[in-house]
């Protein structure tokens, strides 16, 4: 099993090309099933999970294409695509539920296994399921299976999603284009994964709007055109570039972005004490002279987010005083804790709080990830760490990250990949 061998104390200095969103990338792959006319991907990032995805939409039925070098894919349903979505096909990757809507919508039946992904939480997809029952689904679970049938079709009706959740409304959103009649979607995710899903399917030629605050409505279709989209940069690869120049007293220009959709995070950052120069499409991430604690609760976009939460704890680790955060959208997204505490860490959890004790030295330690975010934290542990780390488990890493290692040596790390 490959691992990561990491040494410490060294300065990032460098450019670093930002990637296309994976969170952004899933949702469109799965929203390819509506359509039999050829769509084309681009500023895909070449990660585990859109190659699971791919595979998945392969083994339906899609003819889709992955041109690795040019970070593209292709795609187009030349005939009726099967309507099952194995168990290991969807045992790694949450986001693989998303195809239940668009089969659901476009066959009328669907017969997809429960997801995996990371391990941090229950996450459960009842608030998918519900929704797609209020709009005349009829779904049971067998065997670890979600089996749906809407022989009538799908119909538009008033949703209201009980808590808010990116899966639930891309899913329902995708499964609405389809539905007869206008569907209002109410206390709707609106990350800019999911405005960036609404883009590609307006390019198909869906009718949807976004009706104010947490409102989306969408007027169901029953023919869409071929389309071209390239997919937004991930705006959590942005944020953990910028600590790791922060923690290593570096200076990292982090192109391929637009800083007005992280503005959240770089206020936040910027209270810290990290230096942060924005331009049009970049922004320059340097360390200030004294790092300060602070108190943070993660939130849905707008708010900070629940994806940079264990990366932002090492930057707490080296701040003066004791930092805090409320974790709010996740239970059980501390496994990191344990690992940094190994490396000299103090931080104290209590439920979804952390208290983090700051001027906290750390040293290099064998360690195990256990999720894809808590794996690119303990990286940034490393690399602020005296000594050498080893990480063990990284298939997690590449489950959303491209090229990290090669992306860190370039700015000055030692980093390297171990069979």
């Amino acid at each position: 099993m490959q691992k990561l061998e990491i040494k410490g104390g060294r300065k990032l200095s460098g450019k670093v090309l930002i990637s296309g969103s994976k969170n952004a990338t899933l949702p469109i792959l799965a929203a390819t099933i509506l359509t039999n006319k050829k769509i084309t991907i681009t500023n895909i990032p070449i990660v585990r999970d859109v190659e699971t995805m791919v595979e998945l939409l392969s083994s339906i039925g899609s003819t889709i294409t992955l041109h690795k070098k040019e970070k593209k894919i292709e795609i187009i349903n030349k005939k009726k695509l099967k309507t099952f979505a194995p168990y290991h096909l969807l045992k790694t990757m949450r986001a693989g539920v998303l195809v239940l809507g668009p089969l659901l919508a476009k066959y009328g039946v669907a017969r997809v296994s429960l997801p995996g992904g990371c391990a941090i939480g229950s996450r459960p997809i009842d608030i998918h399921l519900e929704a797609l029952k209020k709009m005349g689904a009829t779904i049971k679970i067998k065997s670890g299976y979600v089996v749906a049938s809407a022989k009538k079709g799908l119909k538009g009706c008033l949703i209201k999603f009980p808590k808010i959740s990116v899966g639930a409304t891309e899913n329902i959103l995708i499964a609405s284009c389809f539905a007869k009649g206008k569907t209002k979607l109410r206390n709707c995710a609106l990350e800019p994964e999911v405005k960036d899903l609404i883009n590609f399917l307006n390019k198909l030629g869906c009718k949807i709007t976004h009706a104010g605050k947490r409102n989306i409505d969408v007027v169901g279709i029953n023919t869409l055109k071929p389309a071209t989209h390239k997919v937004i940069f991930d705006r959590i690869e942005v944020g953990t570039y910028i600590l790791a120049s922060a923690l290593t007293n570096g200076h990292i220009v982090i192109k391929n972005i637009d800083p007005k959709i992280i503005s959240t995070e770089i206020n936040l950052l910027q209270k810290m004490g990290v230096k942060i120069i924005k331009k049009n499409k970049y922004v320059i991430a340097s360390c200030g002279k004294r790092l300060k604690s602070i108190n943070l609760n993660t939130k849905p976009y707008p708010g900070f987010p629940t994806d940079l939460q264990a990366q932002i704890m090492v930057l707490m680790t080296k701040a003066k005083g004791i930092s805090t955060i409320k974790e709010n959208i996740f239970e059980n997204r501390f496994m990191h804790v344990s690992e940094l505490r190994r490396m000299g860490a103090h931080i104290e959890i209590k439920g979804n709080k952390a208290k983090v004790f700051g001027k906290k030295k750390l040293n290099g330690a064998e360690l195990m990830a256990t999720d894809l975010r808590a794996s690119v934290c303990l990286v940034l542990a490393g690399l602020v760490a005296s000594g050498k780390t080893i990480l063990n488990r990284i298939y997690h890493l590449d489950r959303g990250y491209e090229k990290i290692e090669k992306k860190l040596s370039s700015c000055g790390a030692q980093i390297k990949r171990l069979q």
